[in-house]
C-alpha cells in the first residue's frame, strides 16, 4: 500500500476509526515527491541510526527503513501505535516508541544502540508546529549525538531559523540553533499536500550539528539569556533591552557595549553570532566584578 496517497489515509482512517488531535497538530504527508527530498538530504546510511519524531502514519519511516539499519520512531499518540504497527509491519528495522519526545532521554537511545555497530545517527520529523522550538532545543542544548536534524516545520519558522544578521526574520532562534548548527531549506512545502490540510505552509529544514561551536562561550545558559534579551524588544536598542536581564542597568548594558566595540545605539537584529558572544562573556564578567564590590 502506498501509505503517502490520499486514498490510503483516508482508509486507514476509516478501518481504525482515527480522528486526527489538533493539538498534537497531526498533519498527515501525501507527497511522494516532499518524502523522497526528505530521505535524500538526510543521507542515510545502511550503518546509520535513524530517530524519527512523530512518524505519522509511517509514510517517511518506511522509506527510512529501506535506507537505515534501524530506525525508533517516536510517536506520543498511543491511537496511532497499532496503525503503525499494520503499516510498518514489513519493516523488522523499525521499533515503535509510544513517547513523548520532550520526556525521552533521546541520547540514551542513542548511546543503547551504538552498542549494536551503529554508525551515524539521523533524526528525522514532522514536527508539530506549536512545539518546534521547545523541540529542537531540547535536542540540541541536550547535547544531542546525532549528525543532523531533517525536520519539516512551518514555513516561517524555518526561514526564522536560516535567517541571517540585519534581516526582519533574523532572531533569538536564528541565533540559538546556529551556535549548534549549520541550517538550510532544503524544499518548501505547500498546504494542500497534506490530509488534514493546515493553515500554513511547511518548509523541510536540515539542521547539520556543528563538530566544533562558531564561538567561544564559557556559559552558554548565560548567552542563550542575553540573546534573548538582546531580541525581547526589538524596537528598542541594545543599551535598553539588555535591562530586562537581572541586575543589568543601563549604564552597565552602555559600558559593556562599548568595551565590546558595538555601538549601543544598535539593534539585537544587526549583531552577528560572534559579536553576541563577545557580548555575553563581557556583560557576565562585568556582572560578577560588580557582585565581588
Amino acid at each position: 500500500m502506498k501509505l503517502y496517497t490520499h486514498s490510503a489515509v483516508n482508509e486507514i482512517r476509516k478501518r481504525y476509526d482515527f480522528h486526527t488531535t489538533k493539538s498534537l497538530g497531526q498533519n498527515f504527508l501525501t507527497d511522494k515527491s516532499i518524502i523522497d527530498k526528505i530521505i535524500e538530504s538526510a543521507q542515510i546510511g545502511p550503518d546509520d541510526l535513524v530517530i524519527e519524531i512523530g512518524p505519522g502514519l509511517g509514510v517517511i519511516t518506511w522509506e527510512a527503513a529501506q535506507k537505515a539499519k534501524k530506525v525508533i520512531a517516536v510517536e506520543i499518540d498511543r491511537k496511532l501505535i497499532p496503525i503503525l504497527t499494520e503499516t510498518l509491519s514489513d519493516c523488522p528495522n523499525v521499533e515503535i516508541l509510544n513517547q513523548d519526545i520532550l520526556k525521552t532521554d533521546v541520547n540514551e537511545i542513542i548511546e543503547r544502540e551504538r552498542k549494536k555497530e551503529i554508525k551515524n545517527v539521523k533524526i528525522l520529523g514532522n514536527l508539530p508546529y506549536y512545539i518546534t522550538t521547545p523541540i529542537l532545543m531540547k535536542l540540541l542544548e541536550d547535547g544531542v549525538e546525532a549528525e543532523s536534524i531533517t525536520v519539516m516545520m512551518q514555513k516561517e519558522v524555518a526561514e526564522r531559523i536560516q535567517s541571517l544578521p540585519g534581516k526582519k526574520t533574523y532572531g533569538a532562534i536564528s541565533v540559538a540553533v546556529q551556535y549548534y548548527c549549520e541550517a538550510q531549506i532544503v524544499t518548501y512545502v505547500p498546504r494542500d499536500v497534506f490530509i488534514p490540510q493546515p493553515n500554513v505552509d511547511s518548509a523541510v529544514l536540515k539542521l547539520t550539528l556543528r563538530k566544533e561551536k562558531p564561538a567561544e562561550v564559557k556559559d552558554r545558559g548565560f548567552f542563550l539569556e542575553c540573546v534573548r534579551a538582546g531580541f525581547s524588544q526589538r524596537r528598542k536598542t541594545l543599551a535598553n533591552s539588555l535591562t530586562s536581564m537581572e541586575g543589568v542597568g543601563k549604564e552597565l548594558a552602555q559600558d559593556t557595549l562599548k568595551e565590546c566595540g558595538i555601538e549601543s545605539s544598535r539593534r539585537a537584529e544587526t549583531l552577528s553570532l560572534d559579536e553576541f558572544a563577545v557580548l555575553a562573556e563581557k556583560l557576565k564578567e562585568n556582572l560578577e566584578i560588580m557582585k565581588g564590590r
